[in-house]
């Protein structure tokens, strides 16, 4: 939970410091998103704007690309690092890249992971409805679950910064060490949530599956 809130208070506080500086160039995140994606080669993907706060997002799915309103709309350097980010997802879509391939077909049994995981605890860990011994293998499965695929996740978010800063400085939108440093840190910062979350996963999936493996008592 500490490491979380602590990759949680990084990125906020880099998103945040970064919102107050204005890319040289002026472009909007959506601007920015629209051009990637058009230099690319892309024109099947639909850019959206949604209400909110660092929910931005690529849906491959249905192949949107979905900015908040102050990514969309702002031009600052956290805007145009967000929005070349999950461009950055649409180019690997494009290539078939393959982790993101992996993620997108382990959706499905994850989300089933997550539904299970809390019946499991309501049902076996506070009720006692369910044997404990049989609740905990269950319990470490739907973590261990849930922990593969915040691994998987780690090169498809890595790897689409890395197309962000290329992409950005490429094109012109960033121009100064500053806009590159500004960039560099907004995405470094929302990379350690997703570092923390497989931190955490994996922490929860030991803590249920230790005592078999040890054969240690599962009281």
């Amino acid at each position: 939970m500490l490491i979380g809130l602590w990759a949680q208070a990084k990125v906020k506080s880099a998103f945040a410091k970064y919102s107050g500086v204005r890319a040289h160039n002026g472009y909007s995140g959506g601007q920015v998103a629209a051009s990637i994606l058009r230099s690319a080669g892309i024109h099947d993907v639909e850019i959206r704007t949604q209400p909110g706060t660092l929910n931005d997002h690529y849906d491959p799915i249905h192949k949107r690309l979905v900015l908040s309103d102050e990514n969309y709309h702002g031009n600052s350097i956290s805007a145009i690092a967000v929005a070349a980010h999950e461009c950055g997802h649409a180019l690997q879509h494009q290539q078939a890249y393959a982790p993101l391939k992996f993620r997108m077909a382990s959706v499905g049994i994850t989300s089933v992971a997550n539904g299970m995981l809390t019946w499991l605890m309501i049902i076996g860990l506070f009720l006692g409805l369910i044997p404990m011994a049989l609740a905990f293998k269950l319990i470490a499965i739907c973590f261990g679950v849930i922990m593969a695929f915040n691994l998987i996740t780690l090169p498809v978010e890595f790897d689409a910064s890395r197309r962000a800063k290329l992409v950005l400085s490429q094109m012109g939108f960033t121009a100064t060490t500053t806009e590159d440093e500004g960039v560099s840190k907004v995405l470094n910062a929302a990379a350690l949530t997703y570092v923390a979350a497989f931190i955490t996963s994996l922490a929860w999936f030991l803590y249920y599956i230790l005592p078999f493996i040890t054969g240690g008592s599962d009281d």
